[in-house]
């Protein structure tokens, strides 16, 4: 008799374990009895530099997830649980991603201050260079400082007067039940979102049937459509976290319509859009990618 039992490895931060917790939710309506490991990530480790720097020193895209990725190879894990836009394009082809639940909301918020507040001088603290780039197209007289450390110790330094604002994204906001700190929500028009951002990815290794049978009933198509749109754009053009893009699917009536957006070295804003059907999402994020190349742009 097969075992019913999985062992769940997640980062140590409170956003990562809420997530791990709510698969294991899932998994124990379904009968299944389930561990959680946390494991310690290169981007965990390293909190005194940017984002961007992390991976580029490195040589590393995928620092919040390659500990948990050798962990689930070695067998101390059974899947792992993360978000989306932690994951890499390329995986390890040992490993797979064995579900995609519905996706939370996908975009960006501020907390302190609005847009509108925003006033020269004011101080915004984010560590995502795709973040940084929209909002100095936006706001060019703020003053964009790194900001590192999860949800909790963002906000509070935020209440320390450290920042007038700083960028988060309103799925975990809502998720850790913090969303009365939003001040204001940015349209995908505003500032594109990350690639996959709000989605969840769980993980597994490829040839672990076990585990994939199981985790079918979490597993929502739209979402999965529209963020292999997003991460085949990404992938295209060979970005990470060091690369200022967003991108935001959306389906309507049957139709997937992706929205690509990068800022230039320039602060040009540079926008690309590709429709399809859902079957056609690995094309429509290629093709989104093959228009921003042909406007010029360069990564």
């Amino acid at each position: 008799m097969l075992s019913r039992k999985f062992t769940i490895g997640t980062r140590g931060s409170q956003l990562a374990l809420w997530q791990a917790h709510w698969i294991e939710a899932r998994l124990h309506e379904l009968g299944f009895e389930t561990a959680i490991k946390i494991i310690k990530t290169t981007g965990d480790k390293i909190t005194n530099v940017s984002l961007a720097k992390v991976g580029s020193d490195s040589g590393l895209k995928g620092v919040f997830t390659k500990e948990i990725e050798d962990a689930l190879l070695d067998g101390f894990i059974d899947l792992a649980v993360h978000s989306l836009k932690d994951l890499p394009t390329e995986l390890d082809q040992r490993l797979t991603i064995g579900c995609i639940p519905e996706r939370a909301d996908p975009r960006d918020a501020l907390a302190g201050k609005t847009l509108a507040q925003l006033a020269p001088g004011d101080r915004v603290g984010t560590s995502s260079l795709r973040r940084a780039s929209q909002l100095k197209h936006l706001k060019p007289e703020v003053v964009i400082e790194d900001i590192r450390g999860n949800v909790g110790t963002r906000l509070r330094k935020l209440a320390e007067g450290r920042y007038e604002a700083i960028l988060l994204a309103s799925a975990g906001l809502h998720r850790l039940g913090l969303e009365a700190e939003i001040v204001e929500i940015l349209e995908p028009e505003v500032m594109a979102p990350a690639i996959g951002q709000g989605a969840l990815a769980v993980e597994i290794r490829s040839n672990d049937e076990r585990v994939r049978q199981a985790l079918v009933p979490f597993h929502n198509q739209e979402t999965s459509a529209v963020v292999t749109a997003e991460r085949a754009l990404l992938h295209a053009l060979g970005g990470g976290c060091q690369v200022p893009l967003g991108g935001y699917g959306q389906v309507s009536e049957g139709r997937l319509r992706l929205n690509a957006v990068v800022v230039s070295d320039a602060g040009d804003v540079v926008r690309a859009t590709a429709e399809g059907g859902l079957d056609e999402a690995q094309t429509i994020g290629e093709q989104a990618a093959a228009k921003l190349l042909d406007l010029g742009v360069r990564l």
